[in-house]
């Protein structure tokens, strides 16, 4: 396929070879010589605001694509086959979908003015997705069968990429016990703090799994073993390796023997990446020591990550990470709300708007978090499963990616937590039958 423009931007490459990729099986190029669109034979796409052939299907492009700087966006959204679109134009397709992709992918909104929430983060509430009502949607995913459909009317004999529904557990170890291994320091203090707010369930609960009677609440390891090794999965797991507890820190010490040898007993059958600490906010410092540390423990390099909290700014925390030597990251979704941060479920290179350059930092996207659903949504546990089912039944329909995110602390057997963890089997049991039908 041949790609014109007048001008072929960073930002246009960029979007092109995302849309292409993955939609495509045959090679694409992209040109500013008019003669050679005018003289190809087979598809062409004119990315201009000028007919240049009979032949060709024009997309008329707004100019986002061909800035170098950021600046606030007009967006007038409207309908197309029942889903949100911006970006209208005039065409064969209705609206420019390679400049409207790139501003949902490359979070154009968060380098905006934005209000953000109560830790700093970009709100949900900020974005175009959640103010238009599509957040619960990949809407980038939608736009490009659509795409297929009408490049297919155009060009009978194209032919495009086949995809899979893919799901990928993904689990983030913040606390690894509730009452285990945490030194008589912690234990005392938070028995004698329980014992003050006349607690007496959890103080009679941790003397029983101290003294070996009942098993930690957060403890749910071989359970998940288990149901992996039913189900055929692949999961991640991500570890918090925080210098100090505080307030938003409060794993196991890494110097802890048990949680050395649970990292180790994880990364011999899993993925195993880096969860960096609140502490570690935009420092570079603290991030690459506590990747060191994990690398000292799993013996192998860490290149992936999951930011606690959600907590990110762009382009600050990405530039870090790709400094720190993190080549994938999974912190693409809210930790406030669930749904399509970036409007897609496909894995996708983050784009540095700073310095307008694709970089080799692969963002995989998550629609569900637990904790979302639990803490911020208020769900209850049947409510919750409702929310999973609806984003694999629309991710299947369109092969796309399912990431989740889940805690063992939610998993476990805490009372706070009734059902969560029967919600979660009976779900991935209904994925794995999918999958093994495909």
């Amino acid at each position: 396929m041949l790609i014109y423009s007048n001008y072929i931007s960073p930002r246009l490459q960029y979007i092109t070879d995302f849309i292409c990729q993955e939609i495509c099986m045959d090679d694409f190029v992209l040109t500013t010589d008019k003669a050679r669109f005018l003289n190809h034979a087979g598809a062409k796409i004119n990315y201009s605001k000028e007919h240049i052939s009979d032949g060709e299907f024009q997309i008329t492009n707004v100019s986002i694509l061909f800035e170098n700087e950021i600046n606030v966006q007009q967006i007038d959204c409207f309908e197309l086959n029942g889903q949100k679109c911006f970006f209208k134009t005039n065409g064969h397709f209705p609206f420019d979908i390679f400049a409207a992709c790139f501003y949902l992918l490359s979070r154009y909104e968060e380098y905006l003015p934005h209000e953000q929430d109560e830790y700093g983060r970009f709100a949900h509430t900020s974005s175009l997705a959640y103010q238009q009502g599509f957040l619960n949607l990949p809407i980038i995913d939608l736009w490009l069968e659509d795409f297929k459909l009408s490049l297919h009317d155009k060009f009978p004999t194209l032919k495009f990429k086949k995809s899979t529904f893919n799901f990928t557990p993904t689990y983030d170890i913040d606390m690894a016990w509730s009452f285990m291994h945490k030194g008589w320091n912690r234990t005392i203090g938070a028995t004698l703090k329980d014992l003050i707010s006349m607690k007496w369930g959890r103080v009679l609960k941790r003397n029983r799994v101290l003294t070996g009677i009942e098993t930690d609440p957060y403890d749910v390891y071989a359970w998940l073993d288990e149901l992996h090794d039913k189900y055929n999965l692949s999961p991640h797991y991500f570890f918090l390796i925080a210098e100090k507890n505080n307030q938003y820190d409060k794993n196991i010490s890494i110097d802890s023997k048990a949680m050395m040898d649970l990292i180790i007993q994880h990364d011999k059958k899993y993925k195993v990446g880096i969860h960096p600490s609140w502490q570690s906010g935009n420092n570079i410092g603290i991030i690459k020591n506590e990747i060191l540390q994990l690398v000292k423990i799993a013996e192998e390099k860490i290149d992936t990550s999951r930011q606690h909290y959600i907590r990110f700014t762009l382009p600050e925390t990405f530039q870090l990470l790709i400094k720190a030597g993190i080549q994938t990251d999974y912190s693409m979704g809210y930790g406030s709300i669930n749904g399509f941060r970036a409007s897609t479920s496909k894995y996708f290179y983050w784009y540095d708007l700073k310095n307008e350059l694709q970089t080799n930092l692969l963002l995989a996207p998550f629609c569900f978090m637990d904790a979302n659903s639990f803490y911020e949504q208020k769900l209850t546990a049947e409510q919750a499963l409702d929310e999973l089912r609806h984003y694999f039944q629309v991710l299947k329909s369109l092969n796309g990616n399912l990431v989740t995110v889940w805690h063992n602390t939610i998993l476990g057997s805490d009372s706070m937590f009734k059902d969560w963890k029967e919600l979660y089997e009976k779900f991935v049991c209904e994925v794995a039958e999918y999958i093994n039908k495909q």
